[in-house]
């Protein structure tokens, strides 16, 4: 058990984390849900109905959306783009691990199956990473979408106004406003990362360089 939990630290940390902060996301938007009801003369809703409803699917695909969006961003630059310095980035002047031909690991039994199984499965193995991020954010997207034109037609009827239809409202400055509010502070503390870490290190985490590894290093 002891060494179950070193080996997955990691993923259980966050897993934690994010279990935490869902929690506290529901909480406090329920709270500010029945407030704002009430500031308009309508009934409670329940946390159940509160969970299902356009006002909280909204805003936690909207977020989401983002983080899809950073970490396929992040993971498809960095497989072509490079930065002098970061660790972040794939060496300049020499091959990285990562440019590795996989036929050459084809009859390695500890390969994963795809790389032994053959082209195709090889070839869609090798990029099996970038194509479930972007697949993640589309969903999202989609979910973040269809939610937030549920809570434009909740307050359009709360207001006495006519709803809008889904193409509408994804054509309206609300939902990208939503989007773009986001998405650029995800792509500012990337680049924030990137070339932070340069300069500055942070003994044992995978993220930094070595603490006395030169500033021009570029990798790890």
């Amino acid at each position: 058990m002891t060494a179950f939990f070193r080996h997955n630290g990691l993923t259980l940390a966050l897993a934690g984390l994010f279990a935490f902060s869902l929690i506290g996301h529901a909480a406090t938007g329920y709270a500010s849900e029945l407030e704002d009801l009430r500031s308009h003369g309508q009934s409670a809703l329940s946390l159940v109905a509160y969970l299902a409803s356009g006002a909280f699917l909204s805003s936690l695909f909207e977020n989401w959306e983002s983080e899809f969006l950073q970490m396929w961003a992040f993971v498809m630059l960095t497989a072509y783009l490079f930065q002098k310095g970061s660790p972040e980035s794939r060496p300049l002047d020499e091959a990285a691990p990562q440019d590795r031909d996989p036929k050459l690991d084809a009859d390695d039994p500890r390969a994963p199956w795809p790389v032994r199984a053959g082209d195709l499965a090889r070839a869609l193995y090798s990029h099996s990473l970038g194509a479930a991020l972007l697949l993640l954010f589309l969903l999202s997207f989609i979910l973040h979408l269809t939610n937030s034109a549920r809570l434009a037609n909740d307050e359009a009827r709360m207001h006495g106004e006519a709803g809008v239809g889904l193409l509408q409202h994804l054509s309206g400055a609300e939902f990208w406003f939503e989007s773009f509010q986001n998405w650029q502070s995800e792509f500012l503390s990337t680049a924030v990362l990137i070339v932070l870490a340069i300069f500055l290190r942070e003994r044992r985490s995978t993220e930094s360089k070595p603490v006395g590894a030169p500033v021009d290093e570029t990798g790890t």
